[in-house]
């Protein structure tokens, strides 16, 4: 009774080292140039380094905003602002833009994928939550959104992408993210496994 009980242990319920999990299978496959995009200090959270990930990128590069959790200041940083024009030496300038966890911040939506898209010439890695407490600071940034896998998949094929990868860490005990690769051409990189989401994300929390 006592072990029937106890809670499932952090590591395998915690929603960033599920999507940490996932990025790593795929982050290999990228040998060209790779942002993340608001990736403040680019920490994973468990001690490494996106960077780290993609372990066969020519060139990997950080972009932050102001504020809260943005520009750090270092020389190799971009200061790119999601709802705001990306300068046209960055467009398409890059193989993965990656994001993870910024779009829920970020009012204008829709102007921020068309951005990330944007910076891509390939292939865009969203994170993404989908169920999860309200989080934002003052005077630096908000919480808006919650998109679900079809609305990021819609968004998506707007800018010219299609989704070929799409997973969750549906459970009953912690936050939900949602993972989502995209790419320009389908039919590249044929070693990312393709998979649509099409489950009900999210419905082990309200089932009876």
């Amino acid at each position: 009774m006592v072990g029937a009980m106890k809670r499932l242990r952090r590591d395998q319920i915690r929603p960033r080292n599920w999507s940490n999990v996932e990025l790593a299978a795929v982050a290999r496959e990228f040998s060209g140039a790779v942002i993340n995009v608001s990736g403040w200090l680019d920490e994973d959270k468990i001690g490494k380094h996106y960077r780290d990930y993609f372990t066969q990128a020519s060139e990997y590069c950080i972009s932050n905003f102001c504020g809260e959790h943005g520009a750090t200041g270092r020389p190799e940083e971009i200061f790119i602002d999601l709802e705001g024009d990306i300068p046209d030496a960055l467009r398409r300038r890059f193989q993965v833009a990656f994001n993870h966890t910024v779009l829920e911040h970020v009012y204008d939506i829709h102007r921020a994928v068309a951005n990330i898209c944007a910076l891509s010439d390939d292939t865009v890695i969203l994170v993404t939550p989908f169920l999860q407490q309200v989080h934002y600071a003052d005077g630096s940034y908000g919480d808006y959104w919650r998109p679900t896998p079809m609305c990021l998949e819609k968004m998506l094929a707007e800018n010219g992408f299609q989704v070929v990868y799409q997973a969750a860490n549906d459970n009953p005990w912690h936050i939900v993210y949602v993972l989502t690769i995209a790419m320009r051409d389908p039919r590249a990189h044929a070693s990312i496994p393709r998979r649509r989401l099409t489950e009900k994300v999210g419905e082990t929390h309200f089932v009876n």
